[in-house]
């Protein structure tokens, strides 16, 4: 079993993973070999197009560290075309309802489990292993929700009980967004709306995550501290944005020392 499904059924275990934003295939080695569990590849908000995203794949994928890849939406097809290019696992926006778990499920799954189209891509070995990756797929793909609307909050016992689900994370700018309150995380309404999710991490034992944005070690220590198992700790632009920032900044103060 790959290592971010084994943490994902832990009951104790953290998966750190992180963000990619810039199609580079150095760029996804680099991460893979700092050691996070999983690296997302962001079809989303950003220009990667699928035949980048199919690189960065093949950059990842390993043992060690699952490709996971964040669709734009929640589409059988696009489910079809990363899974095939050998991505262990989707993150799927904007989910609500049991109906979007189910339909993300079943993009990714053969019949009679799902409703997969069959073809011959990387993840197959191009036809010489579709058997064992039948086998594989049971045994390890990922699927993990956004819980990023509040109509997602409202339902979240009925998601959170879904064996098909093997994890979430929140997104809180669109979750803050649906509720009108877009981006004040201190307003009361948001905070009693993270109280419940973060209760309901603890009541359905569903490894919950979030998006520590900044690369910022003390803001990911306070998400573990609050029960969070399934984390994105950074992503790579912000990471090189810092740290080009910070030793520049270091540079000028010393020369005006000096």
């Amino acid at each position: 079993m790959i290592k971010v499904k084994e943490e994902l059924k832990s009951n104790n275990k953290i998966s750190i993973g992180s963000w990619i934003t810039i199609p580079n295939r150095i760029i996804a080695e680099i991460m893979k070999n700092a050691g996070y569990s999983w690296v997302c590849i962001d079809l989303e908000h950003t220009m990667i197009t699928l035949e980048q995203a199919g690189d960065l794949i093949a950059a990842i994928d390993s043992k060690e560290c699952s490709p996971l890849v964040r669709l734009s939406s929640n589409d059988s097809v696009l489910i079809k075309r990363v899974m095939d290019a050998g991505a262990h696992g989707v993150i799927v926006p904007m989910v609500k309802t049991k109906d979007d778990v189910l339909n993300a499920f079943e993009s990714m799954h053969y019949p009679p489990l799902g409703k997969r189209g069959v073809g011959l891509a990387r993840a197959q070995k191009y036809g010489v292993a579709f058997d064992d990756y039948q086998k594989w797929l049971l045994e390890n793909s990922v699927l993990i929700a956004q819980i990023e609307h509040i109509d997602a909050v409202q339902n979240i016992k009925e998601l959170l009980e879904m064996n098909e689900l093997d994890g979430y994370i929140v997104g809180p700018y669109d979750l803050s967004a649906s509720m009108g309150i877009a981006g004040e995380f201190d307003h009361p309404d948001f905070i009693s709306v993270m109280k419940k999710i973060e209760d309901a991490i603890k009541k359905y034992n569903k490894p919950g995550g979030l998006h520590v944005v900044e690369p910022d070690t003390s803001k990911l220590k306070e998400v573990i501290e609050k029960g969070y198992r399934f984390i994105a700790y950074s992503v790579d632009m912000r990471m090189l944005d810092k740290s080009c920032r910070e030793g520049v900044d270091l540079a000028y103060r010393v020369a005006d020392e000096s």
